[in-house]
């Protein structure tokens, strides 16, 4: 049965400015564990929370929804801080609605990428500006961003790269998967204009997005791209993977049935617990291993391939042509 009735999310538009805690993730997985009506939609409150009101408190309460619902927490410092609370543009809950309403995104990836990242955009400007103040706090983040923007990678440097090697995955990739090298273009966007260290942040994850699904394990299929962005959310705050999966929360709450929040649960947050786990990849310079094979590269670096509690392709299989 899905809910959508005006009252229910005028209620829930509200209850997302409700402060949130580690304790709040922690007794709504417990929820969801023991079957309460409710817990559906406290998920979506407290993930949406963190995205659109206070990315201060991004860490513990999905380090809390971690601990209930997978049964241990990161090991890793809970950094978070409370947030302030700020209003929810009427545009932005327009357009929350609207994508959450719409049966076809989920067949345009490229359609959600866009339709999430402006949704980012409508929230007030001092939000930008403390997800940026906060982002320091996660590890790497300020090492990464003293190197300045990155140098573009270039499709000839990994053309040359040795059969099995780093570059020759990310070049099959690009050439024969149609992939582009930094997904989308950094200077038409106009990401050196943001404020550091979002600057760095977005450039970084546009540039090293497939190179971190080679490196930490996760596959270019539908499920391990939800998956990815717990990972990134887990290794830096990312803000646009923040919003995507508080999105993906809300959909499932409002209009899904009962066996899609347990799901997303398992994918979702076995992959935050591996990015806050895993050595930080922003700092990397990624050009010096080109060279090496994935499994070298692990080794070195220390990364444990993702733990997908189902099959990769899963979703591709569940539907329709």
């Amino acid at each position: 049965m899905t809910i959508d009735t005006h009252t229910t999310r005028s209620t829930f538009a509200a209850d997302i400015r409700t402060a949130a805690t580690r304790a709040d993730g922690l007794e709504a997985a417990r929820a969801m564990r023991a079957g309460a009506a409710g817990a559906p939609l406290e998920v979506a409150r407290l993930t949406m929370h963190v995205a659109a009101v206070a990315p201060e408190e991004l860490v513990g309460v999905y380090d809390g929804l971690t601990e209930g619902w997978v049964g241990r927490a990161p090991d890793a410092p809970d950094f978070s801080s409370p947030g302030a609370s700020g209003e929810i543009p009427v545009e932005f809950l327009d357009a929350l609605w609207a994508l959450i309403d719409d049966p076809r995104v989920r067949h345009d990836p490229g359609d959600i990428t866009v339709r999430t990242a402006a949704l980012a955009w409508m929230l007030p400007a001092s939000l930008h500006g403390r997800v940026a103040k906060f982002a320091p706090r996660y590890p790497g983040v300020t090492e990464g961003a003293a190197a300045g923007l990155p140098a573009k990678f270039r499709l000839e440097e990994i053309a040359a790269g040795p059969p099995g090697s780093l570059a020759a995955r990310l070049h099959s990739l690009v050439v024969d998967k149609g992939f582009d090298l930094e997904v989308l273009d950094r200077d038409e966007l106009g990401l050196s204009g943001l404020e550091p260290p979002l600057d760095y942040l977005n450039v970084r994850i546009l540039q090293c997005h497939d190179v971190w699904h080679e490196v930490a394990g996760y596959e270019t299929t539908g499920l391990h791209e939800v998956a990815i962005s717990g990972f990134q959310m887990g290794q830096f705050g990312h803000h646009y993977s923040s919003m995507f999966l508080a999105m993906v929360f809300t959909k499932a709450a409002l209009t899904q049935p009962p066996e899609a929040m347990p799901f997303l649960l398992d994918v979702i947050l076995m992959a935050y617990l591996h990015g806050r786990e895993t050595p930080p990849l922003l700092p990397v310079h990624w050009e010096a291993l080109w060279d090496m094979s994935i499994d070298e590269i692990r080794s070195q670096l220390g990364v444990v391939p993702y733990d997908s509690p189902y099959p990769a392709g899963i979703l591709e299989d569940m539907l329709p042509e």
